[in-house]
């Protein structure tokens, strides 16, 4: 059965938030949270919260064992975003200064096997 968590609005970059992410998405939920808590990016915080309202989800609505849970996919999509402030540009212009939000998906399941996380090779 597949459950899911969301957090919407998150003041962050969609763009970075990805980066964390496409890091978890396949693997084990124990393990997804091993790689977030040791991870530098101020997005993992986040993606690590949600990752464990999503298996509290599971666990207390759904009445599922949270042990063998597999994160079957994750996204960071683009939210609104905020104009902030101006800067100027060239010839009298002025450029917007705009804050980026996210909203940000985690959804487990217990069906599925993780898979083998490793690294591509790049053609020559």
């Amino acid at each position: 059965m597949q459950v899911r968590a969301l957090a919407r609005g998150v003041r962050m970059s969609p763009q970075k938030a990805r980066l964390v992410v496409d890091a978890i998405r396949g693997r084990a939920a124990v393990e997804a949270l091993a790689f977030l808590d040791t991870s530098p990016k101020a997005a993992s915080e986040v993606v690590a919260k949600i990752l464990r309202s999503a298996l509290a989800n599971a666990a207390n609505n759904f009445s599922l064992n949270t042990d063998g849970m597999v994160v079957v996919s994750a996204t960071a999509d683009k939210g609104p975003t905020l104009p902030r402030r101006f800067r100027p540009r060239a010839r009298g212009q002025a450029g917007v200064i705009e804050k980026k939000t996210t909203h940000i998906t985690v959804v487990v399941s217990n069906d599925i096997e993780p898979t083998r996380r490793g690294y591509k090779r790049k053609p020559a």
